[in-house]
């Protein structure tokens, strides 16, 4: 393995479960030997891709936040929807999100929250499967049919009673969002919070990303919906899109 191979294998040990690791979890997780974890280590610290904090425990560093901004089709997403996710953040007061599909997972680019929402697992940058989540349904029912099948092939990894769990279910659910052009993710992720989202599409009329809003279970679904729907077509619009 290379030596950016090795270390990408360290960096791929952060993960939104595992935020910090030790220098033996880094060596054991990645497979790399204890003397060469420690060498990358200290090279990774000293150009800022990782941090340490006082109990010896490292963590992503901000040059690599500052580095994964500049992604072109993220920066642009993001520059073109913030506006619209900021109003509708004040007009449901509740957490609203934008994910891209990255292989069988959602990679949240961005996340606004209004003061009094409910706490929720996701932030930006962190991941998700995409069968448990409403970006997820979007993205993946909008998905080239290969990618579907293997969604429908792999593992469907259950969070809580309610997570969409066998292939029968989630073909089923795909149908709807493809009919309806809307996904709700009922108490998929956590038992108190349901997910709402619509499509973004680009100027070919691609579904390229997938707005959200997250509510609690108390609250109907349908009070929130058309303004999600409405984000989803004004981001698509600045994306050249045209109905």
């Amino acid at each position: 393995m290379s030596l950016l191979g090795r270390a990408f294998a360290l960096l791929a040990v952060f993960t939104a479960d595992r935020p910090s690791a030790t220098l033996s979890e880094l060596s054991r997780h990645s497979g790399l030997p204890l003397s060469t974890t420690h060498r990358l280590v200290r090279e990774l610290l000293a150009h800022r891709a990782l941090e340490r904090d006082p109990d010896g425990r490292f963590w992503i560093g901000l040059r690599l936040y500052e580095l994964g901004a500049l992604s072109p089709g993220a920066l642009d997403l993001r520059e073109r929807a913030l506006p619209y996710l900021e109003d509708l953040v004040e007009v449901t007061r509740h957490n609203v999100q934008l994910a891209v599909r990255d292989g069988l997972e959602v990679v949240y680019v961005e996340r606004l929250s209004a003061v009094d929402a409910v706490s929720i697992l996701t932030r930006m940058g962190s991941r998700m499967p995409l069968h448990a989540t409403g970006v997820g349904l979007v993205l993946l029912a909008h998905s080239p049919h290969d990618v579907q099948e293997d969604a429908l092939a792999a593992p469907l990894k259950r969070f809580t009673t309610h997570t969409i769990s066998t292939p029968k279910a989630l073909r089923s659910a795909l149908a709807a969002v493809r009919r309806d052009g809307y996904a709700i993710s009922d108490r998929q992720i956590e038992p108190i919070t349901h997910s709402v989202a619509a499509p973004v599409r680009n100027a070919s009329g691609d579904v390229v990303a997938a707005v959200s809003v997250v509510v609690p279970v108390k609250t109907r679904t349908d009070t929130v919906l058309p303004a999600v729907r409405a984000c989803g077509r004004a981001i698509s619009r600045t994306m050249g899109w045209r109905s």
